[in-house]
């Protein structure tokens, strides 16, 4: 190959609906239209061009094309935060494998997915991508996904590593934190990721860590990802990710996309003047090329166009349902036999939100709404109440003028429309006609921008809270029951008003059949199970990165502003939260930090009602070979069937490094257990899981003496506890990489 096709071959092909600066390289973004990006082709060769495809919660690609009938709707699955509050891997591989096989029948060669950034903060904008507070849950749900997907022969991408823990000033901002919260807090899921299910990419995140953009970290890509974990695939930016090309080269990021002419022009000149070495554009060659050989594309796939959208709406429906969390439950749920006539409060009843915007964003062929899935039940809604909401829906829509000189704006989150609430005689009207009420309170984010501490976004509007208060006063006053739905992708404050209604269904956003499997939650069909992958602090300021988050800051969004390398401030000019960012919570992120302060929450980590009832018995542990293997019987002690989650935390004895009070370790869940039955469920906790990361000696060291192993079935209800004994200590040896460049103040726990 001359050095012009490597340079090619290691830069994309630009990107659809760009010009100027962002020109399109190559010939290829037309092979599957809507799709992220394609590699470059060398036809002399016969290197042909792979597709890479959005994203978290399905396959992004254009629904119609020009000049042709057919359709090419992908199926909108719930979001990683729904999936992961399912603590359900075997079910998350199945709806990656549905994932995967949208991709392959489409004619996508990698699947831009998982997005296992830890939910850091409530309020970053990306959180519905995400999995959890913690790297445990994160690094197993998303090897599920990605086991699932590369079972078709497609591949996946993981993102962003690392540290990408908001969206303000993403591209030019520093993550400042320790080597100790690197690797136990942020890397770690992704550890667990390339050991556990071996994707064939990653991609990079866009941010600084201590100084260095991820994507032109040596340290970070080669000395820990390749040469302590033994990753051998191909690792890309994301979108227009990273400042040097060359220095992204000499770091071990292969693949610059979706590739700018001037990242093709720089590579050369590097090689050429000497400053980047021949044998380092090679290696990212070599990478690439064995992603190419590997992809259904260069196999000949003959792809269908015509994935089983309909089997994939019922993989969609079924993990839905098992991820929703019960938060509430006074009685009022599963609805009774006598509830025949709902009537649903609520914009969000109408106009269901099926997932986050951005990258996250599927081209679904429908969404189904509360209002449709209830009526699919067999339920009658309140007619006039429907059409009063439905009318006003549309009367708003039409005052929203589309963006059409940005072309960033489609993925922006659109701003939700103020909360109609109806007269007192008009509630108190309908709780006379109607057997329950529902109220759906609903929160839309995504990429660019964080979330915001006000109200109507982390708080309710007032409107919001009027709505909720009026509807229990007057159904209460009749008899009559409430219960609230909560379309979220995040975190919202709940602890002032959780106590108003009779019950409290924290949905998520479920994908496309996201009404079917609300309704099939209410009636009872399905028992929910999920359980929250993070914890719902009472105050915002409770969460231990609060102070050092850009809750409070305004952006503005333009293209320029969006690209790397465009911050020229100097250290003075640095605004705190938003240029940089002091990791000062260092490991004590979410239930860490709250169990280990003692800190009164909403709901803690791991919280989940349940139609039924769970009791533990006959806790044991074993040890062979510096693992230990938990075990307990889960018996169903209520009256319907359901599942219950077995959640595993250590507390370790005294260190000298400082622990938390409690870390998850391991988590099962039980198969549908009927009234009655008990199933057995183990639990394996190897010793070096036990491990803390000391930075002065730059190894993992698992202390000797007792740790506690705490059955529990959320961080804040223990069910048996058992003594694992360590009986010298370990260490595992790391180099002695990612050091903070300025010493950081940390939080005392």
């Amino acid at each position: 190959m001359t050095l012009d096709e490597k340079a090619k071959l290691l830069t994309g092909t630009g990107m659809e609906g760009f010009s100027g600066d962002i020109a399109v390289v190559g010939e290829t973004n037309g092979l599957v239209p809507g799709a992220a990006g394609t590699t470059c082709p060398i036809p002399r060769l016969g290197i042909p061009s792979i597709v890479l495809g959005d994203g978290p919660a399905g396959l992004r690609i254009h629904p119609t094309r020009d000049g042709d009938t057919a359709t090419y709707y992908c199926t909108a699955f719930p979001v990683g935060t729904l999936l992961a509050s399912t603590w359900n891997p075997e079910l998350v591989e199945r709806v990656g494998e549905a994932m995967g096989n949208e991709a392959l029948e489409y004619g996508v060669d990698v699947l831009l997915t998982p997005a296992l950034n830890i939910q850091r903060n409530p309020l970053c904008g990306r959180n519905y991508e995400y999995y959890s507070e913690d790297p445990v849950v994160s690094g197993k749900m998303a090897s599920a996904i990605i086991r699932g997907v590369q079972a078709n022969g497609v591949g996946a991408s993981p993102k962003h590593f690392a540290a990408n823990n908001q969206e303000t000033n993403r591209m030019a901002s520093d993550s400042r934190l320790t080597q100790r919260a690197l690797r136990e807090i942020y890397l770690r899921g992704f550890e667990i990721v390339v050991r556990e299910s071996q994707p064939l990419t990653i991609m990079t995140s866009y941010n600084l860590i201590d100084g260095v953009y991820s994507s032109e970290s040596r340290d970070l890509l080669t000395t820990v990802l390749r040469d302590e974990w033994g990753f051998g695939g191909m690792v890309m930016t994301d979108w227009f990710g990273g400042k040097d090309a060359a220095a992204q080269i000499r770091a071990g990021n292969d693949l610059m996309m979706p590739g700018l002419p001037a990242q093709h022009d720089s590579i050369v000149a590097a090689v050429n003047n000497g400053s980047l070495a021949i044998e380092d554009v090679d290696v990212s060659v070599k990478r690439i090329l064995n992603l190419v050989l590997a992809s259904p594309r260069f196999k000949g796939y003959a792809f269908s166009n015509k994935p089983d959208l309909e089997a994939h709406a019922r993989i969609a429906r079924q993990s839905a349902a098992e991820g929703m969390v019960l938060l509430e439950n006074r009685g009022a749920l599963p609805f009774s036999a006598a509830v025949k006539n709902i009537v649903a409060f609520g914009i969000t009843s109408y106009d269901f939100i099926a997932g986050g915007t951005g990258s996250g964003d599927v081209n679904e062929a429908y969404t189904v709404s509360l209002k449709e899935g209830l009526t699919n039940a067999g339920y009658n809604l309140d007619a006039d109440m429907a059409a009063s909401y439905e009318k006003y829906i549309a009367s708003e829509n039409e005052k929203i003028k589309p963006d059409t000189i940005n072309p960033l704006a489609a993925a922006m989150p659109k701003v939700r429309m103020s909360e109609p609430v109806p007269a007192r005689a008009e509630i108190a009207r309908l709780a006379t006609r109607s057997d329950i009420a529902l109220v759906t309170i609903g929160r839309s984010s995504g990429e660019f921008a964080d979330r915001r501490l006000k109200e109507g976004d982390f708080l309710l509007s007032a409107a919001e809270r009027n709505l909720i208060e009026s509807v229990c006063r007057e159904f209460h006053a009749a008899g009559k029951q409430v219960v609230v739905v909560l379309n979220i992708g995040g975190v919202i404050e709940t602890a002032s008003w959780k106590d108003l209604p009779d019950a409290v269904l924290l949905a998520w956003q479920a994908g496309q059949e996201g009404g079917n499997s609300v309704a099939d939650v209410l009636k009872g069909a399905v028992n929910p199970s999920g359980k929250l992958p993070m914890t719902f602090p009472v105050d915002y300021m409770d969460a231990s990165s609060s102070a050092n988050f850009p809750y409070d800051y305004q952006a503005s969004v333009s293209t320029p502003a969006l690209l790397p390398g465009n911050n020229t401030k100097t250290k003075t000019e640095l605004v705190r939260n938003v240029d940089y960012t002091d990791y000062e919570e260092d490991i004590y992120v979410g239930y860490r930090w709250l169990d280990t302060r003692g800190k009164a929450v909403s709901y803690p980590f791991g919280y989940g009602l349940s139609y039924t009832s769970f009791e533990y018995s006959a806790a044991r542990l074993s040890k062979t070979g510096g693992v230990f293997t938990v075990s307990v019987n889960v018996t169903n002690s209520g009256a319907v069937g359901g599942k219950e989650v077995v959640q595993l935390y250590a507390s370790a004895p005294p260190s000298t490094l400082g622990k938390p009070a409690q870390e998850l370790k391991g988590f099962a869940k039980t198969q549908e257990l009927k009234p009655g039955e008990s199933q057995t469920v183990t639990i394996t906790v190897a010793e070096s899981d036990l491990a803390s990361f000391d930075e002065a000696r730059s190894a993992w060291v698992t202390d000797a003496g007792t740790y506690k192993f705490r059955l529990s079935s959320s961080s804040r209800n223990v069910r048996a506890t058992l003594d694992a004994v360590v009986e010298r200590a370990s260490e595992i040896k790391t180099h002695n990489v990612l050091n903070p460049r300025e010493p950081l103040t940390l939080l005392n726990p």
